[in-house]
C-alpha cells in the first residue's frame, strides 16, 4: 500500500460510525462479559470492530488490520507488511461501564513498525482527534447534528515549572506511585483510555507515564496523534516504541508520552533506577 494523502478522512468518518454505534448501545444492555484475562469485553466492543474491520477493507483493500477482540479470538493477518492497521474499538471498557464517558475508539495507520496517522474518538464526550505524522494535529467538538468544529492542535513545548501528569484511572500500579513521588514537584491527574494521549497532544498536560502492561491497539493511534501535534513516545530505553511485534503478542514494554524533550529527560533519568530495581 501507498500512504495515501486522503488517510484520516476515511479514519474518522470510521470512527464515527463506531462511536454511534457505541452510543446506542450504552443506552440499552451492553451485554458485558470477561474474557480469558479477565478484561471485560461488551456488545460495544463487538459491534464497533465488526463496522470498522467492514470500512476499513471497503476503503484499504489488502490492507492487513490487527484487531484487539479479534486477536483475542484467535484471529489476525498471516502477515503484516509495511502497512498495516491498529484497531481498538473501544478502550477503556471499564470507563465504558462506569459512565463516566472516558474511552474511545482507536484506529491508527502503522508505517515500517512506526504509527503513522490516527484517530482517537471519545464518543460520549463528543471529541476527536486526528493527526497524521509530519502534516499536524487537529481536535474537534462534535455536534448534535454530527457537524465538527476543528482546530488544530499541538503540545505544550516548554512544560511549567510544576508540570501536570496524567495516570491511568484504571490501572495504575505501585511503579507508577514510586515514580511519581520521585518525580518531584508535580500536578497528577487521573484519566482513561487513550485520551491521556490527547491531552498531550492539545497542550493540556506534560507527562503521561505508562509503567505497566498496555497493549499496541491500546496507544497505537493515541501515539500517531501525539508525534503529528510535535510530541514524542518513547520505551524506558530512551527509544520509540516498535509496532507489529508478534513476537511479544503485541504487547508492550513500559513507556513515556510527553510534549516538552526536557519533561521527557526527566522522566527518563527518575524511572531508570525503579526499572532496574523491577528487572533485579
Amino acid at each position: 500500500m501507498r500512504a495515501r494523502a486522503d488517510v484520516l478522512e476515511p479514519l474518522i468518518a470510521t470512527a464515527l460510525t463506531a462511536g454511534r454505534a457505541i452510543l446506542e448501545i450504552a443506552a440499552g444492555d451492553v451485554g458485558a462479559t470477561f474474557k480469558s484475562d479477565r478484561s471485560p469485553v461488551t456488545l460495544a466492543d463487538a459491534r464497533a470492530e465488526a463496522i470498522i474491520l467492514a470500512e476499513l477493507a471497503l476503503d484499504f483493500p489488502g490492507v492487513p488490520v490487527v484487531a484487539e477482540e479479534a486477536v483475542a479470538a484467535g484471529h489476525m493477518p498471516a502477515t503484516l507488511g509495511r502497512h498495516f492497521f491498529l484497531v481498538d474499538p473501544l478502550d477503556g471498557t471499564r470507563e465504558f461501564l462506569s459512565g463516566n464517558g472516558e474511552y474511545t475508539v482507536n484506529i491508527a495507520l502503522i508505517e515500517a513498525g512506526s504509527p503513522i496517522a490516527g484517530v482517537v474518538l471519545a464518543p460520549a464526550l463528543g471529541e476527536i482527534f486526528a493527526g497524521r505524522v509530519g502534516e499536524g494535529a487537529r481536535a474537534g467538538r462534535i455536534a448534535e447534528d454530527g457537524a465538527i468544529d476543528w482546530r488544530p492542535i499541538g503540545v505544550r513545548a516548554t512544560a511549567p515549572e510544576v508540570p501536570l501528569v496524567l495516570a491511568s484511572r484504571s490501572h495504575c500500579g505501585a511503579e507508577t506511585e514510586v515514580f511519581l513521588e520521585r518525580l518531584g514537584r508535580h500536578e497528577r491527574i487521573a484519566a482513561g483510555s487513550s485520551l491521556k494521549f490527547a491531552r498531550l497532544a492539545e497542550g493540556a498536560a506534560d507527562l503521561y507515564p505508562r509503567l505497566g502492561r498496555t497493549m499496541e491497539w491500546d496507544s497505537a493511534a493515541g501515539e500517531a496523534v501525539l508525534r503529528a501535534a510535535g510530541g514524542a513516545v518513547v520505551g524506558i530505553d530512551g527509544h520509540p516504541l516498535a509496532y507489529g511485534r508478534r513476537d511479544r503478542g503485541f504487547a508492550h514494554p513500559w513507556f513515556l508520552a510527553y510534549g516538552d524533550p526536557a519533561i521527557g529527560a526527566r522522566a527518563l533519568a527518575t524511572i531508570g533506577p525503579i526499572a532496574a530495581a523491577t528487572s533485579g
